[in-house]
């Protein structure tokens, strides 16, 4: 069973077109709560195969990159 909604609570979608916590877009997110669970199931489908909001990885794995000792 899935949570209620792929939020992390970390919404980037006041700057970028597609949230960087979660993975859905700025219009997905506006209408979430008016999708029934068939629109809803298309949008984590498409999320789980992309994997690349921080929804799917740790705070060490987004750091890494930023020169941050391991």
């Amino acid at each position: 069973m899935r949570p209620d909604s792929p939020c992390i609570a970390v919404c980037t979608t006041l700057y970028d077109e597609v949230c960087k916590g979660c993975g859905r877009t700025y219009v997905e997110v506006a209408n979430w709560v008016f999708m029934n669970d068939e629109e809803r199931e298309v949008v984590w489908q498409r999320i789980d195969a992309e994997a690349t909001s921080w929804r799917y990885t740790t705070y060490k794995d987004r750091t890494n990159g930023n020169n941050a000792k391991s």
